[in-house]
């Protein structure tokens, strides 16, 4: 899986789990704010435009927003599933 693919991933997983806290609605409506970022209605991203760690970012500071530090939380696992992606900071 070549990197943008990861990325793709990981924040498409990112989504769910704000699915599941926040509801499908909000959190799709959320992540479709985020510039560079183009998410299918199930939540999936579909294609990311210019620099994927910093769209990522950009997605989990307008999660952490919302509901904080359950954010936070919640990303711990997400993330010890792909070492080789830098967390953005």
């Amino acid at each position: 899986m070549d990197q943008n693919e990861q990325y793709k991933s990981i924040m498409s997983e990112i989504i769910g789990k704000q699915i599941i806290i926040l509801g499908p609605n909000v959190a799709v409506m959320r992540a479709r704010k985020v510039p560079n970022l183009v998410i299918n209605d199930d939540g999936t991203v579909a294609s990311i435009t210019g620099d994927p760690s910093e769209a990522m970012g950009k997605l989990i500071d307008s999660y952490v927003e919302l509901s904080g530090q359950i954010v936070k939380n919640t990303l711990g696992s997400i993330f010890t599933k792909y070492p080789e992606i830098k967390q953005a900071s």
